[in-house]
């Protein structure tokens, strides 16, 4: 089951200060950030952070968002393409959005959100061992989803699992992850390999604070200078 994402907008505004000056916007409460994409003029932008900040709790690299630019008319449709935060305090530094158009199709990670739970874990008879947390696809913006569902209360045996290949990938996208990678899988509690394949899972799987996006036409390296340069 998918979840098809929501209206989100944002208001933004240009942004004249530029380079290592915009120390001064995050003290007035902004946050300077840009806009990107394949054949659009890049726009160096600012953004109250309160606002991008509860904004970026609530959505993913899969969701497109309205972002109104004031003196325009119509909202630019973006992605969330990368948040640069303080290694320390984790407030957000500078954020990317990628401009999006209907008609072109782009790659994005998709999260898979966990639903339901075992039997076989609720009765103490067995440990959920966790694979992947979101998938690479391959659609036009219009066909995205912000999460795929997994049903964790399908597994009802010692050795059963779910992997990518099981998934119900919405219409309109293809599957670019390896069908083939692990999900969740049920092991039996007297393994006593047990905690040390837990351990290397966890250390395997990456969180990604954003899901990568990024359009199958790559945009040229110099549209991302200016964000180098801050």
């Amino acid at each position: 089951m998918d979840r098809k994402a929501q209206q989100v907008e944002l208001v933004a505004e240009k942004r004249t200060v530029l380079g290592k000056k915009v120390k001064r916007l995050r003290g007035e409460g902004w946050t300077p950030g840009v806009m990107y994409g394949h054949g659009f003029d890049p726009i160096p932008l600012q953004f109250e952070t309160h606002r991008l900040e509860q904004l970026l709790s609530q959505v993913g690299g899969s969701q497109i968002i309205y972002v109104n630019i004031e003196g325009q008319e119509q909202p630019e449709m973006a992605l969330v393409r990368e948040v640069q935060r303080d290694p320390i305090r984790r407030d957000v530094l500078h954020v990317d959005f990628y401009h999006v158009m209907m008609t072109e199709r782009l790659t994005a990670e998709i999260p898979l959100m966990v639903v339901g739970e075992s039997p076989i874990v609720e009765e103490r008879e067995g440990i959920l061992l966790q694979g992947v947390s979101s998938v690479e696809v391959e659609c036009l913006p219009g066909d995205l989803v912000d999460a795929i569902e997994v049903d964790l209360s399908e597994l009802t045996e010692i050795g059963q699992g779910i992997y990518v290949r099981d998934l119900a990938i919405p219409a309109g996208i293809d599957l670019l992850t390896d069908p083939g990678e692990m999900i969740a899988r049920l092991v039996p509690l007297e393994e006593e390999e047990v905690i040390e394949e837990i351990l290397e899972v966890e250390e395997e799987v990456l969180m990604p604070e954003v899901p990568e996006v990024e359009v199958i036409t790559e945009a040229p390296e110099e549209e991302m200078a200016e964000t180098e340069e801050e």
